[in-house]
Parts: structure tokens; sequence; C-alpha cells
């Protein structure tokens, strides 16, 4: 299987990770993870959201795909006095990843934007983010991710 651009900054940054391919189906104009045909904990598979406030511009959340961003917890972690979600159609343009290929490691990479990684990850310990395209991710451990896209853990599901 051919590494995504993901896979390689991984390789070169010498962080351990695993492939993974989750099948998908077409949802309108978006792919969507069928995570009914994964034997992966939906808990332990992590979305990564773009928002963006008027202090920071852009910032990223990721949380599990079972559960939901608190956009005020969000703001008030990355300094903002509120944020929003980027519109799809702005998507690309933002960040560079179609709706589903979002992933912190390639936004960092390309983009510096500030990661915010919720609490859960680093208690989970290895966790599955997005490999930079649809239907791909990897398995990596959470503190090694979060060291190398200079993300903070913070609480940022609603509770």
């Amino acid at each position: 299987m051919h590494k995504t651009l993901v896979e390689q900054i991984l390789d070169k940054n010498n962080v351990p990770y695993e492939q993974l391919v989750f099948p998908t189906y077409e949802d309108g104009d978006v792919a969507t993870l069928d995570l009914t045909q994964t034997e992966t904990d939906d808990h332990l598979i992590y979305k990564t959201l773009v928002l963006t406030g008027k202090t920071t511009g852009p910032v990223v959340g990721v949380v599990p795909v079972d559960e939901h961003l608190d956009e005020k917890k969000l703001a008030k972690a990355s300094g903002n006095k509120k944020v929003s979600m980027v519109p799809l159609k702005e998507l690309v343009k933002t960040t560079g990843y179609e709706h589903g290929a979002n992933t912190p490691i390639g936004i960092w990479e390309k983009l510096k934007y500030p990661i915010y990684i919720d609490n859960i990850a680093q208690e989970q310990g290895k966790i599955v983010v997005s490999s930079g395209q649809i239907g791909r991710s990897v398995r990596i451990e959470a503190t090694a991710m979060a060291k190398l896209v200079h993300g903070s853990f913070t609480d940022l599901v609603e509770r």
C-alpha cells in the first residue's frame, strides 16, 4: 500500500503508527467513513474539526467521532471569544483537505494551525486519526502525535 503524505511525515519524524483502511460511502457530495463496517471502537477514532476565531484565525479541534465538540471550550482554550466551523465550501481552501480527510498531522505540517486534542485521547493512549485521504487512517500514540503537532490536550467535548 502506498504511503500517504501523513505517513511519510510520521516516518520522517520516527513516530510509530499503524496504517488503517476504512470503508467509505458517498453521502451526497461527501464521502463518509462507514463505521458500521469497522472493528475499531468508535470512541478511539478521532475527527479533525477546523474552526476559525477572530483572534487566531483557523484552529483545529480533535475529538472522538462519537462525541460533539464544544465550541465554547475550544474558543476559551485557543484564546478566542468565539469560534465557528469553517464552511464546507471553504474547507479545502483553508486546510488543503476535503471533508473526511482533514488530519491534524498534515494541517500542522503545511499550515501550523493551533491543534487542540480532547483530554480523553491522552488517557486512551493509541487513537486513530485520518492520514489525509478519505478511508485512510493511522493508529498512533496520542502523546506522540501531540508532540509532533505541538498540540495541547484540553477538555473539548460537550458534557
